[in-house]
């Protein structure tokens, strides 16, 4: 039976280290694809996405930071795994890169079994997730109309549709009713607005994830479809009765 393997793209700028680095990786069990700098990595992603990226933080042209922002811009990135490598001490660098949503930072000179701990994990939550909480894209999902089932079947479209801003119209194009069918049904079988039922979805999908273990609230923001963070962090709080970074540290008291 062929096991597939994981694809990492590898920024390094440091021929040596990145020529380590890559033969380790690959003698681990995973598909390498090192470039040299941020600009080769767009052009790479251009035409492929990999299961995670590693990064030097340090780099000619664009470093790890800014490559790591123009990625998060495009949907197609936002849910991969990012990791900055770095022989740069400083705490406040460190604290940025993590603010701004990195998912993981190493130092150098680093063990190089950490580094594979942090990709196995990053990957095994990635996997997790996906599996809990995305429709299966193979199994073709017939649409019921009866009251019945009629949840069921938006609760499907949501998930399918959990990255977008998707709207009454295109919510209800999906569902074959009119606007004001999809209307009525929710009200009368929630007591909720369609933007309010389907804010509430993100909510509760925003939940699950964080019970899962993840901590990025950037990664919440962009998983769940909000336009902003702002709006994410107030429609968190107003739905909980805490604040994204309360309600994760509640958490941590309780276990």
């Amino acid at each position: 039976m062929r096991i597939e393997k994981n694809n990492i793209v590898l920024i390094e700028d440091d021929l040596a280290l990145g020529s380590s680095i890559s033969e380790l990786l690959q003698l681990s069990g995973f598909n390498v694809s090192w470039v040299v700098d941020a600009l080769k990595a767009l052009d790479y992603l251009q035409n492929n996405t990999p299961d995670i990226i590693i990064s030097d933080l340090m780099m000619p042209f664009m470093d790890g930071e800014e490559l790591f922002v123009k990625i998060r811009q495009n949907r197609q990135f936002d849910t991969i795994p990012f990791i900055i490598i770095t022989a740069n001490m400083d705490d406040e660098v460190k604290y940025r890169q993590l603010k701004n949503g990195v998912n993981d930072y190493i130092m150098k000179p680093f063990k190089t079994k950490e580094l594979i701990f942090k990709i196995r994990n990053l990957l095994n939550l990635k996997r997790s997730i996906e599996k809990k909480f995305k429709p299966d894209p193979y199994s073709k999902v017939t649409i019921k109309l009866s009251e019945k089932d009629f949840i069921t079947s938006l609760n499907e479209v949501l998930a399918k549709n959990i990255k977008s801003n998707i709207g009454i119209g295109e919510l209800s194009s999906q569902l074959y009713i009119s606007r004001s069918t999809l209307d009525k049904r929710i009200r009368k079988l929630t007591n909720k607005n369609v933007t309010q039922y389907i804010r509430e979805f993100k909510l509760e999908y925003a939940i699950k994830l964080i019970n899962l273990g993840e901590r990025n609230i950037q990664f919440l923001v962009y998983e769940t479809g909000f336009n902003s963070f702002s709006y994410f962090s107030s429609s968190f709080k107003s739905y909980v009765g805490l604040s994204t970074r309360d309600y994760i540290k509640s958490l941590k008291r309780t276990r």
